[in-house]
C-alpha cells in the first residue's frame, strides 16, 4: 500500500466519485470477468482525467479512499500507475502495448554524480545494448537521450502519462528525441539514483520482455537473470563513461513504479556504506571511532507515524553531529517491521525472522564498521534548518541540530541522502 500525497483532502467531484465506484466495485467483484469490465471503466475514467491534466482530482479521491476505505486506495492506486505508465496505440492500423520502463543505477562517490543530457554516441550503444539483451523480438523502443536524477523524473501520475505517451510514440515512428532544453537543478549527494527512461512497444498481446517469450517462459527467473547479467556486462562501461568516479551498480529495468521504488529502497543501505567511507577517509579516522544516532522522524498531524529515521553521526567521544544521512520509509513499512497482512502470507514463523527497519538500519552500520549505536525511543517532527534546508538530526541526548563537518575538514561533498 503507497500512502497518499500530503496535502489530498477536499470536497469529492463527480468524476471523484466515479473513481470511488469503480474502485470499489473492483473490490466487490465476484468474478475475473466482472473484475475486468469494473476495471476497464476504471481506466477510460483514469485516461480522461490524465489526458486533460486532472491530477488534482485523482490526489483527491486517493486521499479520501486512504481515509475511509483502503482496500479501494489500492485498488486505484494501481490503476492510476498503470494507466499512466502503460497504454495502448494504434498506429497505421495495428495495436500496439506500450510500457514505460525505468533503467535505475545506483551510484556513489566522494564527488559528484552527473546527470543530464546523454550524448549520441553513448545513447546509442546503450539503445542497441537495451534492444539486444532486455527486449523479445518484434519490440520497438525509444530512450530518452538524458540521465535523469529522481528531482528529474515525472513528478506526477499527469507527467508520467505524458512522458509514457511521448516516448510511445517515438518508438514507433522511429523518430530521434531531442534532450531537455533545462531540467531542474539536482542536489548532491554521496549516493543516490540516476535513472534513464524506456518505452517499450509490442504488438498487442506480444511478449515485451526475453522471459516473457514462450520458449523461454518455463525458465523465465533464470532467464530474467541472465539478461540483467548482460544488461549489466555490456552496459556499465557507457554508464561508467557518463558517472565518472561513481561506484556503480545497475538494476533490473522495469515497469516506471516498482523500479522507482525499488531502487528507492537498495540507495537506502548504500547511503550508509557512502557516509561511513566518506567520512572515515575526510577525518582520517576508523569507523570504529564514529557513533550513529537512530532517531524517528514524521508529521506533526500522522498520529505518531515514523515516515523516516535519521541517521545521525558523531565522533564516538563528542556530542556534535558531523553529518547524517536520512532513511525514508516506503509502502507497507513501518517502524515495526512487515505488518500482519504481510505475514499471512508467510505463515506465522515468520513473526521470529521478523526484521523491522531498525534492524535492518543497525545491520548496515554495523557491516561498515560502526559498533557504537544509540537510538532515540522518542518520534521527533521532521524539522529542517530555516536557512539551508537541510534535515535535522537528533543528538545523543536527544536536541535537535544542524550537522556540520569540523572547521579544519577539507573541503568536499556535505549533503544529505
Amino acid at each position: 500500500m503507497r500512502r497518499p500525497s500530503k496535502d489530498s483532502s477536499h470536497k469529492l467531484t463527480a468524476d471523484s466519485q466515479r473513481l470511488v465506484t469503480f474502485a470499489q466495485a473492483i473490490v466487490q467483484a465476484a468474478s475475473r470477468l466482472e473484475e475486468r469490465s469494473w476495471e476497464h471503466s476504471l481506466d477510460t475514467q483514469l485516461q480522461k482525467l490524465l489526458k486533460t491534466g486532472h491530477q488534482d482530482t485523482i490526489d483527491n479521491t486517493l486521499g479520501s479512499l486512504f481515509k475511509e476505505d483502503l482496500n479501494a486506495y489500492d485498488v486505484l492506486m494501481d490503476g492510476v500507475e498503470a494507466v499512466s505508465e502503460s497504454t495502448v496505440i494504434v498506429h497505421e492500423d495495428v495495436r500496439y502495448d506500450a510500457l514505460l520502463v525505468a533503467v535505475p543505477i545506483l551510484a556513489w562517490t566522494r564527488f559528484s554524480i552527473a546527470s543530464g543530457s546523454i550524448a549520441a554516441d553513448a545513447h546509442g550503444v546503450l539503445s542497441m545494448h537495451f534492444a539486444a539483451h532486455l527486449l523479445a523480438e518484434g519490440t520497438k523502443m525509444a530512450m530518452a537521450p538524458t540521465l535523469y536524477s529522481i528531482d528529474q523524473l515525472p513528478r506526477s501520475h499527469v507527467e508520467t502519462y505524458a512522458k509514457t505517451q511521448k516516448l510511445a510514440q517515438a518508438a514507433l515512428k522511429g523518430s530521434t528525441l531531442k534532450p531537455s532544453s533545462k531540467e531542474p537543478e539536482t542536489a548532491p549527494f554521496l549516493a543516490d539514483t540516476r535513472y534513464l527512461l524506456v518505452a517499450v512497444v509490442a504488438p498487442a498481446g506480444s511478449p515485451l520482455f526475453r522471459w516473457q517469450v514462450p520458449a523461454l517462459q518455463n525458465d523465465f527467473i533464470v532467464e530474467r537473470s541472465a539478461a540483467l547479467d548482460q544488461w549489466r556486462v555490456q552496459a556499465t562501461p557507457t554508464i561508467a563513461r557518463l558517472l565518472p568516479g561513481c561506484g556503480l551498480e545497475l538494476l533490473l529495468p522495469e515497469a516506471y513504479y516498482v523500479a522507482c521504488r525499488e531502487a528507492d529502497k537498495l540507495i537506502r543501505p548504500v547511503s550508509v556504506r557512502a557516509a561511513v567511507h566518506y567520512l572515515t577517509h575526510t577525518l582520517a579516522i576508523e569507523p570504529s571511532e564514529l557513533r550513529a544516532v537512530i532517531a524517528g522522524f514524521g508529521e506533526e498531524s500522522n498520529d505518531g507515524q515514523v515516515d523516516e529515521y535519521r541517521i545521525a553521526f558523531t565522533l564516538r567521544q563528542a556530542p556534535e553531529v558531523i553529518y547524517g544521512i536520512v532513511w525514508p520509509l516506503y509502502g507497507q513499512e513501518d517502524e515495526d517491521g512487515t505488518p500482519i497482512e504481510g505475514l499471512i502470507q508467510v505463515g506465522i514463523a515468520a513473526l521470529d525472522k521478523q526484521k523491522t527497519p531498525v534492524d535492518e538500519i543497525i545491520e548496515h552500520l554495523n557491516a561498515a564498521g560502526i559498533t557504537q549505536i544509540k537510538r532515540h525511543a522518542e518520534r521527533y517532527v521532521g524539522e529542517y534548518c530555516d536557512d539551508c534546508g537541510a534535515p535535522l538530526f537528533a543528538d545523543p541526548v536527544g536536541e535537535l541540530a544542524h550537522a556540520e563537518m569540523p572547521e579544519d575538514t577539507p573541503q568536499g561533498t556535505e549533503h544529505f541522502h
